[in-house]
């Protein structure tokens, strides 16, 4: 099986036992050895008092996204931990598209950055992940 298939049958095996994702409106809208693209639609429920999306769920879509793109190997890999920029405020109603690839990945350790843009491209986050292999397969 190539990389690129291999990469598809890890995200659907995640997706289908991925609660949160479903349950937030996240999809996996394309996926690549190493590489995923994740989006998800700003609902009312999401907005925080300043009524712009809470920074809790760009974290999360990055997350998600930093998640599918380090689990495309067959290896069961968990973050080790993360960091996020906000650089813009986002609206309800908008469509966001976290972008993550893989910087590097050395034995059981990676990193990736993921990029949040909104529908018109305007980049409204930046994701840092590390990442940590848990050494035993997904499939």
């Amino acid at each position: 099986m190539d990389a690129d298939a291999l990469a598809r049958r890890c995200a659907d095996r995640m997706y289908a036992d991925d609660a949160a994702s479903q349950a937030l409106g996240i999809t996996i809208t394309d996926v690549a050895a190493g590489s995923a693209i994740a989006s998800m639609v700003v609902r009312e429920d999401m907005v925080n008092g300043h009524g712009m999306c809470h920074g809790g769920f760009l974290f999360t879509l990055a997350d998600t996204a930093f998640a599918f793109a380090c689990n495309t190997y067959d290896d069961v890999t968990v973050a080790a931990g993360a960091d996020i920029t906000f650089l813009e405020p986002v609206e309800a109603g908008a469509r966001l598209v976290a972008t993550a690839v893989e910087v590097a990945r050395r034995g059981r350790s990676g990193l990736y950055d993921v990029t949040v843009r909104t529908h018109d491209g305007t980049v409204a986050a930046e994701f840092r992940g590390r990442s940590r292999s848990l050494g035993r397969p997904l499939l």
